[in-house]
């Protein structure tokens, strides 16, 4: 998230991000299901293969099955999955690897390095899900401890969060370091009694959340929205200083809360300029948490496959994809 990559899963999500350093690209092509769509082409000519990114949480692979299922079996394309973190996949962007990304969360240092300075990405409208990033806590600690959502009295309830990891200071457990996080500026800046540990997942993430709710265990966590957990168990989001506009401008000097992430598309300039009808689809896909969250609450608990879960949504959501379609 995210890099809110919770990050946000999501979380998603100018902020400070640790990237993984030694990423590589994996091309693995879709597969095509052996049923098409209600209203699909049954055999759309090739078209073309589009690279797209794929990023560590399943919100964003619930995104990317649903456009690249349109992809194949609307308009004949072949999709390769590339998987990356974040700021690797802009990086894949410049090297040709990768021509899409389609759930961004923020990185306005990206932005500013990839598409106004090197000129070799572009920015392709929003996807329509709204991403929040931010603490959260389990609710039965809110009915516990009323005031733990102020951060202000987060010292005074250190000793419930250490962990074996925290080395004596109260745990903040995030997920990926390449998830979008401050977490760690804000401990310093907000002179926090707490260490940030790194549980290296959403699914670490999401594993603490069900245990801290069923054995009612002490959890602050970063976390992020959309995201499928919510329909199941409750978290309860920490104020934090409240965003103002430009209070994260220095990564180091961050003392607020995320800000809201409008999350937006972004794609090779190559892909843009010559990607035809796929882009157009790009271009045109928006849809919201709810269709996000279902879809991804398929692929995690529902046994299905990404494919799978897009073919699901697909058939059932015939007006909604019928808009993006290019003209």
């Amino acid at each position: 998230m995210k890099k809110i990559s919770l990050v946000a899963g999501v979380l998603v999500l100018g902020l400070s991000a640790a990237a993984c350093g030694g990423a590589k690209v994996e091309d693995d092509a879709a597969s095509a299901p052996s049923a098409n769509a209600g209203g699909a082409s049954a055999a759309a000519a090739p078209a073309g293969t589009v690279k797209m990114a794929i990023n560590g949480w399943v919100g964003y692979e619930a995104s990317a099955a649903v456009v690249s299922y349109l992809l194949q079996h609307e308009l004949g394309y072949t999709v390769k999955n590339v998987t990356l973190a974040e700021e690797p996949s802009w990086q894949g962007i410049e090297s040709g690897d990768v021509d899409v990304i389609i759930e961004n969360w923020g990185h306005d240092d990206l932005k500013k390095k990839y598409i106004d300075e090197k000129k070799v990405a572009v920015d392709a409208g929003l996807n329509g899900n709204n991403g929040v990033i931010g603490w959260y806590v389990p609710e039965w600690m809110t009915q516990k401890y009323p005031d733990i959502t102020d951060w202000k009295n987060l010292n005074k309830y250190a000793d419930l969060f250490k962990t074996s990891e925290s080395d004596g200071k109260g745990q903040v457990l995030d997920g990926d370091p390449s998830f979008v996080t401050n977490d760690e500026a804000l401990v310093k800046n907000l002179k926090l009694d707490y260490k940030v540990v790194y549980a290296g997942s959403e699914a670490a993430l999401i594993k603490a959340a069900k245990q801290a709710t069923e054995q009612k265990k002490p959890l602050l966590m970063y976390f992020y929205e959309p995201q499928w957990l919510f329909n199941q168990l409750k978290l309860v989001k920490v104020n934090l200083p409240a965003y103002t506009a430009g209070c994260d401008a220095d990564p180091k000097k961050v003392a607020c809360d995320y800000p809201p992430y409008p999350l937006d598309k972004i794609v090779s300039k190559k892909f843009a300029d010559t990607g035809g009808k796929g882009y157009d689809l790009v271009k045109n896909f928006q849809w919201t948490n709810d269709d996000q969250n279902s879809v991804a609450d398929d692929i995690t608990n529902n046994g299905m496959s990404a494919e799978d879960a897009a073919k699901k949504w697909v058939e059932a959501n015939t007006a909604k994809w019928q808009a993006w379609m290019p003209k």
